[in-house]
């Protein structure tokens, strides 16, 4: 059975999800839904009611869609980063980079060392780690929707996919699935529409700040892992 997993994207930034380099990944925060997740389920994100944008006012987004992710592969975090290393070198993070997109890559633990992984300079520091490797696997897909900060509204007879709080809904209501997949599929695939909410933050500068900053929007709480389901 094909699932839709659902939750709030409160913070946009480009790193979770990445949708960079041809494959949309989903490899740090959301230890819940990358645990329980299976190829062919759906991943999306819906806005927050206090979306920060570039023009630095902030906007109700809670109607619309941010990303949709068809998942096309399920790695552990070692094969992943394996799998970057040999096909995705760009998703491992290189922090001085001029190119701000390859500072928010997601392949930030490195296993070479089998005994514990290593922590890349990146997004995240180590408050994050432990939330981070529960959820033990990483999410890929060659079949998304990335809209950012132009996120589309949805439309009213696909509301009920919209999660109202914390946590995620997993939504296993076949009809609803239907009419989703029908509705994303007039979108064109695998385009990113527009930059990251907050991508705008990342193109200065690298520093110290800016990954204190994103670790500490990214340090999920514990009801962020209570899951409502939706027959």
């Amino acid at each position: 059975m094909t699932r839709i997993y659902s939750y709030i994207l409160r913070f946009d930034d480009g790193a979770a999800p990445n949708p960079y380099w041809g494959t949309c990944t989903l490899t740090i925060c959301k230890p819940a839904i990358r645990r329980t997740a299976r190829v062919g389920d759906w991943v999306i994100g819906t806005g927050s009611k206090n979306s920060k944008l570039k023009d630095g006012k902030k906007y109700d987004l809670s109607d619309s869609i941010v990303y949709a992710m068809k998942i096309t592969n399920k790695l552990t975090l070692p094969e992943y980063d394996k799998f970057c290393s040999e096909n995705l070198i760009e998703k491992i993070p290189s922090w001085f980079n001029k190119d701000w997109r390859k500072r928010m890559g997601d392949c930030i633990y490195s296993f070479e060392n089998q005994d514990k992984p290593n922590l890349r300079k990146g997004v995240h520091n180590e408050l994050n780690v432990k939330r981070d490797l529960s959820g033990k696997n990483a999410l890929l897909s060659d079949e998304f929707y990335y809209f950012g900060e132009e996120p589309r509204i949805i439309p009213q007879n696909l509301k009920r996919i919209i999660k109202k709080n914390q946590g995620h809904l997993r939504i296993e209501d076949t009809d609803l699935l239907s009419d989703f997949e029908k509705w994303i599929s007039e979108f064109t695939m695998n385009k990113i529409y527009a930059e990251p909410q907050l991508g705008f933050e990342f193109k200065i500068e690298p520093s110290e700040e800016q990954i204190s900053k994103c670790s500490k929007r990214h340090n999920e709480k514990t009801e962020d892992e209570i899951e409502e389901t939706l027959c």
